[in-house]
């Protein structure tokens, strides 16, 4: 196409896909403009390369795992909710299957499949492998896109480029750039869904035992910011594991005190698990502390576990004092791990922070600050924890971003024309 498009989408991930397969609906002209060649390279490796798309609740629910300004995607869901998520796939043939945690995948269990199918719905769109350099506006309102050394037209532009998270895959932090020459503020970028630092030994000692069924309390300077039950997992460099990866996003400030306490018995009250110890004791005496403690926790965490509570794991268990008992006891229910700091912004699932929210129009995406700039996607002050709701936000915040920005192209085409015939 030549002349001037309707809508120009930066960012070829999920939100752009859904927000160019949106605009081309309502008739608009398009153009997708990416810098690589793979359209949704980013999904191929959510869900460990199955891509968890989506997941089977309400939009109250989602509301529920968002951590940062819930409110703002009220709108955007509740148009396209998990459900039309879903309906959208099926109907386009991509069949899904609802597993653990009502996390929705793909029923043949490959994210390329889901990545097709949102770059079909976008196919008619003009596509360019181009990296964008700047924004064109004049007079308060969008008038195109610099790329490379070309000026491109467009009555509306949508920045749909990510985060900062897997930079290999396009999102190096260029939307900032852009949504600041506009005259947006930025909330500083940073890891959410990230894997925690620590020196502790316990993690190193233990790095690659995985535990299910425990419960995670999560302190900021002293104040608990979150706590949750399910899965975790110890690691050469500190702890990673779904939980752990929703606690991160509660953690505000880089210069913080911060640590994990780990109830690994969250099940049994200390009355009960006493009493189940000192059987344990009555029945294997003659075990090493060590080794009993392989009937409590996995095998290569047991003996880490009993040298950090402070007792020996070759002591023989009939030989345990009253506080040597409190003290594993205390540790079952509470070992405290200090944390360093999150693993690198570049390694999180998804970023925190970004366009603030506030300054765009949560039934549009659009900038309240320049007519015709939409926003969609990480690029925007809001993440969510695992479990498929950072995608399904992705797709409702450029599906509106879509629909908007080809109504508002409308309506500029006809008042240009209008002034041309004047």
């Amino acid at each position: 196409m030549t002349g001037i498009y309707d809508v120009a989408v930066i960012g070829a991930g999920p939100a752009g896909l859904m927000a160019a397969g949106r605009a081309l609906e309502e008739g608009a002209s398009v153009l997708l403009l990416d810098k690589l060649a793979v359209p949704g390279k980013k999904l191929y490796i959510t869900g460990k390369g199955r891509c968890n798309v989506t997941n089977d609740t309400d939009v109250r629910t989602v509301l529920e795992n968002v951590p940062r300004n819930p409110k703002f995607l009220y709108s955007a869901l509740s148009a396209f909710s998990p459900a039309d998520a879903r309906a959208f796939f099926t109907s386009r043939g991509v069949p899904l299957k609802t597993e653990r945690g009502r996390r929705v995948f793909p029923v043949s269990d490959r994210a390329a499949d889901i990545a097709r199918c949102l770059g079909e719905y976008a196919a008619d769109a003009d596509k360019r492998i181009l990296s964008a350099r700047t924004l064109l506006i004049r007079d308060g309102e969008i008038r195109g896109i610099l790329a490379g050394r070309s000026e491109i037209a467009s009555r509306t532009v949508i920045v749909a480029t990510g985060g900062l998270s897997y930079p290999a895959t396009g999102s190096t932090g260029d939307g900032y750039r852009f949504a600041e020459a506009a005259g947006h503020g930025i909330r500083t970028p940073g890891a959410s869904l990230s894997a925690l630092v620590s020196d502790e030994g316990l993690c190193r000692a233990a790095m690659g035992v995985s535990l299910r069924n425990v419960s995670l309390r999560f302190y900021e300077d002293g104040k608990k910011v979150f706590e949750e039950f399910g899965e975790m997992l110890f690691t050469h460099f500190g702890l990673s594991g779904p939980v752990i990866l929703s606690g991160s996003a509660h953690f505000e400030r880089t210069d913080s005190e911060k640590r994990v306490e780990i109830d690994f018995k969250p099940a049994l009250d200390e009355k009960t698990l006493d009493r189940r110890l000192l059987r344990e004791i009555a029945e294997g005496g003659e075990r090493e502390t060590g080794n009993l403690f392989r009937s409590l926790l996995p095998q290569s965490l047991a003996r880490p576990f009993v040298r950090r509570c402070g007792v020996d794991p070759l002591k023989k268990a009939r030989d345990l004092t009253r506080e040597e008992r409190r003290l594993l006891l205390k540790g079952l229910k509470g070992t405290e791990i200090r944390i360093g700091g999150l693993r690198p912004v570049e390694e999180a699932i998804v970023t925190r922070g970004g366009v603030d929210v506030r300054e765009v129009d949560p039934r549009t995406m659009g900038s309240k600050l320049v007519k015709g700039l939409y926003f969609a996607g990480e690029v925007l002050d809001v993440d969510a924890y695992t479990g498929g709701y950072n995608i399904q936000i992705a797709m409702s915040t450029g599906r509106a971003a879509g629909r908007a920005a080809a109504g508002y192209a409308k309506k500029r085409k006809e008042r240009d024309e209008e002034g041309m015939n004047a």
